[in-house]
């Protein structure tokens, strides 16, 4: 049996009891039942998905995955693949984004080449699993072959099992690779069976004209590689991305292992599509830290039956949203945790109660 259908065997559907009685101790807490919102919901979910009435978050890491992507040779980012690379070591130096907001919420950062067009020789602190040297170009071939995708899957599962065994107490999502954009278009497209148009953004910033031809460049992507959109490997492996797969694998391990894990932006996105098209139960472990700016990421997460935290405007990627969102679940556990009960402080409770 593979390791990615061992996963897919191992993911358990939660608990309803512990979200009941998480939800007990909610009710208890000295304040009006539900007036903190959605941080007493994520407390409680937390708390399921462990299966640990005092949840705690200590130990929090953020995975970047990084690939390049054979379309960028079609003009559809504002930016030259080359940059890849270069944003992998300005992370590995501590100066992007989510550094800035890694240190901020006390995030580690995990970044994992799995699919770079680049050798970076021996670099410390870079986690190298490649899987290929970028993806082939969608327009023309498939991204990958079907054992390329299911090892890149693999390497997520693989992660997270490792992270686990470490104590990681919650994994968030991050992805940095140029025109990772258009095989998340393309994803969504397949899966939602909607024109390319509705699902499709502008990434880094295109123009118009560019725009139009990311379009036509997807369409035909789909039309060229016959894709199964019953098959969620099939799909990955003909318009995905090696980091869409890493993702995607990360979120089955996560699940396995009952990790709530914070999905970030749109291609994070592409990647929990992935593996909740895999496995539905994998939606009960994932959080969804924000909606993006990309036309097709809301899509997204109403397929999968996510709300997302916050709408913040972002388009980073990297993982920034998900450092947010793990602040807010880590919120939401305090509140629970260190909030006195009305027994504790002496108050009185409401007559409804």
């Amino acid at each position: 049996m593979s390791i990615i259908q061992q996963t897919l065997n191992a993911i358990k559907p939660i608990d309803e009891s512990f979200y009941e009685k998480a939800q007990k101790h909610l009710d208890n807490l000295t304040k009006p039942q539900g007036s903190l919102g959605r941080l007493e919901e994520f407390a409680k979910r937390v708390a399921a998905i462990a299966e640990n009435l005092n949840p705690v978050i200590n130990k929090k890491v953020i995975f970047i995955f990084a690939g390049d992507h054979g379309v960028a040779d079609e003009g559809v980012s504002a930016f030259p693949k080359e940059v890849t690379p270069q944003m992998v070591l300005n992370f590995l130096r501590g100066g992007a984004g989510i550094n800035v907001l890694a240190r901020h919420t006390g995030c580690e950062v995990a970044i994992v080449d799995i699919g770079v067009d680049y050798d970076f020789g021996n670099v410390d602190g870079l986690i190298q699993r490649k899987i290929v040297r970028g993806t082939r170009n969608i327009r023309k071939s498939p991204a990958m072959t079907s054992d390329e995708a299911e090892r890149c899957i693999e390497v997520g599962i693989e992660l997270a099992d490792e992270y686990a065994n470490k104590g990681y107490d919650i994994f968030g999502t991050g992805d940095m690779g140029i025109a990772n954009t258009t095989p998340s278009s393309a994803i969504i497209a397949v899966f939602s069976g909607k024109p390319v148009a509705e699902v499709t953004g502008r990434g880094t910033g295109i123009d118009d004209k560019l725009f139009q031809s990311k379009v036509k460049v997807i369409e035909d992507a789909i039309r060229i590689n016959k894709i199964n959109p019953q098959d969620p490997i099939d799909v990955l492996a003909k318009v995905g991305g090696a980091e869409i797969g890493g993702i995607a694998g990360l979120i089955l391990g996560a699940a396995k292992n009952r990790i709530p894990v914070v999905i970030d932006g749109f291609i994070s996105t592409a990647g929990a599509l992935i593996a909740y098209e895999l496995e539905p139960k994998v939606k009960d472990y994932m959080f969804a830290a924000h909606n993006s700016v990309e036309r097709g990421h809301k899509i997204m997460l109403e397929r999968i039956g996510l709300r997302p935290f916050v709408d913040l405007d972002l388009r980073l990627g990297e993982g920034t949203g998900a450092a947010l969102g793990i602040s807010l679940i880590e919120a939401g556990v305090k509140i629970y945790r260190e909030m006195a009960t009305f027994n504790d402080a002496g108050v009185s409770e409401s007559e409804e109660r």
